[in-house]
């Protein structure tokens, strides 16, 4: 007579569904799902091997690497200045966020100091990008939750901040924005128009995008209580972010480790309590109102200087200098080249990016490209979590949670 075991004693500790055959040796049965790489619910390509019981979760093993792309790798071989395009590729809902975090941290390494006005422009871009980072994750909750109607309010608004984008730097998405030593044009007349525009229209959106979704029954049924961590666990997987902010714990890298003149500004730092999917809801939705008071009060408050500050040997010229001037034409020459060498050492520098702390340490050995630089991804920490986040929830659970983390599959694979 064969022993009976219930399911959990079936379950192997190190949560590894490849080893659930099982099925036959239970009563009731087991059933071992695949949710991606490319399913249609996941907000990305990556893969997690589920076990289910009926509808619930019984256990679930994550799995990355399906568009891995060696940023780190391909680090090694690019100058200081054409790393910025790859930093575009981690979050890419938030890439200028990304573009001067790098650029922070190589004027940090080479003990540039840039102006008031070049930080209060970046606080505009940087404050603009964590809104669309938020814009996206918060509506498309509620397409998660059956609502379509939020996400096509405010993706309107996201296209405004990308025409923002455009007309700083010239591209939408993938943006490339700002140099190292401050921005590669100033801001133009057409961008001042907008963004007043913006900035007379946005709160009024936002709270109607707000209002939809807030206090919507069904949402609040299908969100709370759903993928909940605790302060402690989201501390101990190394949570950031506004995901360790819902969780209760008010961490956040521009107030604990100002950076870009952040500390001239009041703001609050929003936090929740039970670290579920509509605390994460929630504070993402009041630090988009915060991100728009930093945004209107570093513009009606920008200082008057140039955009970039004087250091010719890492600061690309501009092109009709370089069509022009001797002396131009040999720095740009050595710029793009890569024959400006960095000293040699080390660095850390991190920003509060659309997901949590961003981080990049490198190490350079004195040549034209780091010796090593690794990319502090705050996505690819706090999605190790996920498996403990859905066991014993509803497959439908599983992919609200995965969407009130944000996961962004371009952070998982670098």
């Amino acid at each position: 007579m064969s022993e009976q075991k219930n399911i959990s004693d079936l379950i192997d500790s190190s949560n590894s569904v490849d080893k659930y055959m099982v099925r036959e040796q239970v009563d009731g049965e087991l059933q071992k799902i695949n949710l991606g790489p490319t399913h249609p619910s996941t907000h990305g390509i990556f893969e997690n091997k589920i076990l289910m019981d009926g509808e619930r979760i019984v256990s679930a093993k994550s799995t990355v690497g399906y568009i891995h792309r060696a940023f780190e790798k391909i680090s090694e071989r690019r100058t200081y200045s054409q790393i910025t395009t790859l930093t575009d590729r981690l979050n890419y809902c938030s890439s200028p966020i990304n573009n001067m975090g790098w650029h922070m941290t190589m004027e940090k390494f080479l003990g540039i100091k840039v102006t008031k006005r070049i930080d209060y422009m970046r606080i505009i871009i940087m404050e603009l990008a964590r809104i669309a980072d938020h814009l996206v994750c918060d509506s498309v909750m509620g397409v998660d939750t059956g609502a379509l109607t939020g996400f096509t309010y405010v993706f309107q608004d996201r296209e405004k901040i990308y025409d923002l984008y455009e007309q700083v730097c010239g591209a939408r998405m993938t943006t490339n924005i700002g140099r190292i030593g401050g921005f590669e044009r100033d801001f133009s007349p057409k961008f001042h128009q907008l963004i007043k525009e913006f900035i007379a229209e946005f709160p009024k959106r936002l709270e109607e995008f707000a209002n939809l979704l807030e206090r919507n029954r069904i949402f609040m049924d299908r969100t709370i209580g759903v993928g909940g961590i605790s302060a402690e666990r989201a501390l101990n997987y190394g949570f950031t972010g506004p995901n360790l902010r819902a969780a209760g714990v008010d961490y956040d890298v521009r107030v604990m480790s100002p950076y870009s003149s952040y500390d001239d500004f009041d703001f609050i730092i929003p936090i929740g309590t039970s670290g579920d999917a509509y605390d994460r809801f929630m504070v993402r939705l009041q630090e988009m109102r915060e991100s728009f008071k930093l945004v209107k009060n570093a513009y009606e408050n920008l200082p008057e200087g140039n955009y970039h500050v004087d250091v010719p040997e890492y600061y690309l010229p501009d092109k009709p200098d370089v069509y022009t001037n001797m002396e131009a034409l040999i720095y740009h020459f050595k710029i793009i080249m890569g024959e400006t060498d960095i000293p040699t050492g080390e660095v850390f520098h991190s920003v509060e990016g659309g997901n949590g702390e961003l981080g990049f340490y490198m190490v350079s050995d004195g040549g034209r490209s780091p010796y090593r630089l690794h990319f502090r991804r705050p996505c690819f920490i706090y999605y190790q979590a996920y498996p403990e986040l859905i066991k014993d929830q509803m497959l439908s659970d599983a992919i609200i949670t995965l969407g009130s983390l944000n996961v962004i599959a371009g952070e998982l694979d670098a």
